[in-house]
């Protein structure tokens, strides 16, 4: 539990939910608890354009049909209002005029006691556009869908067969996909077995790609076999960290320089913050980046089987309302939970160098025989290829000096059910190869931001956690597991492709496989 700064306390209300309400009943507006979860025990007075109107003329809409009395909220013990959920209060008062409206809401709360949010929001023209439906009692119900389904038939004039066809429950569905309509199938391929040396991944594993792109399947295959020859892949988590950066702006560089100090001084007590809204987010260390008057925090956690960007959100956000309640040195004159310094859904140096979800390296020794006798190419064809691609890489400002990387993650996330645009941090890849003393090639890559999770998200969804568990990837403890084996196909892909090219295999190849004219 962290005590909410008045900065913060704005945030529960919804801006641009001020609106009238139809037939003369009312004005309403909404707030969602985007802090801690708490129980509302009484709502003492809202204030618009300096009326004040009483709990008496106050009601509590909870959704699904369930309105309440404001009077009523003192009775058994209050309100639960978990984070998350949303309640609209309605105001029995006249109908407000379009324009800006101030709004102030004292309330009282346990544990926090009484509380006072102060916005302006605007009422403005009803929107009077083609709206997709939507079903508020149960949105994933089977009449719900269908609906949309004939709504996007007569909207679009086109008949859908395939997308409406679908083998699980859409309930579970809630928290990963709105407005639900169907289905995109997308082909799954097997590759492999690939054999693993990890320290979480030992053994062999039948590989899921979802893919559309002819050849990458049997790309990844081929070298998944050419590694099992040589031994298999040897895969190390050598890294572990999930941000979040807010960014606090003061009045002159000298205010940003003196709070860094702070924090750093108050890390023990910003970490219990943190670690209070969750059994699994454990906040390691901030890093702290100052420039102009902006003092950028970037927290960096362990998030345990989950990818954590949800997690570490919540967590900074107490954290950081801790600091604004306590802090005592140069005003703060503004704050933001994400200032673009963790970079979320992308590229960026900072992630190659810092750590962004699992740094993993994987790494084999392939034998001078398998690559000449399966590839067609020598150790010292594909080093070399290394070095002049390097310079590729280098002169087009690459997050990435190997190949495609991005090929095999793509496949493996939309299988494993991952947040896919997480692939926008994940391609990163560093790429060494080297002829040994003995004439044969070492390759390695180290992936310093990879986003996985085997928990949460959509990895508990039909088809991607039966992914999952072809892996063996499901269960707690399991992600490490998960990114050793992601690395080692990622290592694969590049060990296929680079031969292919040193080869002059790479066009015959698509055009043998990947035709689709």
């Amino acid at each position: 539990m962290f005590t909410p700064s008045p900065m913060l306390l704005k945030l529960l209300y919804t801006r641009g939910s001020l609106h009238n309400l139809p037939d003369n009943g009312g004005v309403a507006f909404s707030l969602k608890n985007r802090l801690d979860t708490v129980r509302l025990t009484r709502i003492d007075q809202v204030r618009v354009n300096g009326h004040a109107l009483g709990p008496e003329q106050i009601t509590i809409d909870l959704g699904n049909g369930n309105i309440r009395p404001a009077t009523e909220l003192g009775e058994n013990g209050g309100l639960e209002f978990p984070v998350g959920h949303s309640i609209t209060l309605r105001l029995h008062t006249n109908p407000l005029p379009e324009g800006m409206h101030p709004v102030q809401l004292q309330f009282q709360t346990d544990p926090f006691g009484e509380l006072q949010v102060e916005v302006e929001d605007a009422i403005v023209q009803q929107d009077q556009r083609v709206r997709i439906p939507r079903f508020e009692p149960d949105d994933y119900a089977e009449a719900a869908i269908q609906a949309r389904q004939r709504f996007a038939q007569d909207f679009t004039g086109q008949e859908f067969e395939h997308i409406t066809k679908y083998s699980f429950d859409p309930h579970a569905l809630k928290g990963n996909c709105e407005h639900f309509v169907g289905v995109a199938q997308v082909p799954i391929g097997l590759a492999g077995p690939l054999r693993v040396n990890g320290e979480h991944a030992q053994g062999d594993f039948l590989i899921p790609l979802a893919t559309t792109e002819g050849t990458l399947v049997a790309s990844y295959n081929r070298g998944m076999q050419l590694l099992n020859l040589s031994g298999g892949v040897k895969c190390t988590v050598i890294g572990d960290a999930m941000q979040r950066a807010p960014v606090f702006v003061f009045d002159d560089a000298r205010g940003a320089r003196d709070f860094s100090r702070w924090v750093e001084e108050c890390i023990d007590k910003i970490r219990h913050e943190a670690e209070a809204t969750s059994r699994v987010a454990k906040l390691q260390y901030i890093d702290t980046y100052l420039a102009n008057k902006f003092a950028y925090l970037r927290f960096n956690f362990s998030t345990g089987d989950a990818a954590g960007q949800n997690m570490v959100g919540r967590a900074t956000f107490a954290a950081c309302s801790w600091i604004l309640a306590n802090y005592q040195g140069a005003p703060i004159r503004n704050f933001y939970l994400e200032s673009n310094f963790a970079t979320d859904k992308k590229a960026s140096q900072i992630n190659v160098m810092r750590t962004r979800g699992k740094r993993v390296v994987a790494e084999a020794l392939i034998k001078r025989d398998v690559l000449q006798q399966r590839m067609r190419v020598t150790p010292e064809q594909l080093a070399y290829h290394g070095q002049v691609a390097n310079v590729g890489a280098f002169m087009s400002g690459a997050n990435n000096n190997g190949l495609h990387s991005a090929n095999g993650i793509t496949a493996m996330f939309i299988a494993t059910g991952q947040d896919v645009a997480n692939v926008a941090e994940s391609s990163a890849g560093i790429i060494y190869s080297e002829r040994t003393p003995e004439g044969d090639l070492y390759l390695s890559i180290t992936i310093p931001s990879l986003i996985v999770a085997t928990h949460g998200g959509g990895t508990g969804l039909a088809t991607q956690n039966e992914c999952l568990r072809m892996l063996g990837c499901t269960g707690r403890g399991t992600v490490n597991k998960f990114a050793e084996i992601v690395a080692g196909v990622v290592l694969a892909g590049e060990l296929s492709l680079a031969a292919a090219i040193s080869s002059s295999d790479w066009v015959s190849s698509h055009e043998q496989y990947g035709r689709n004219r």
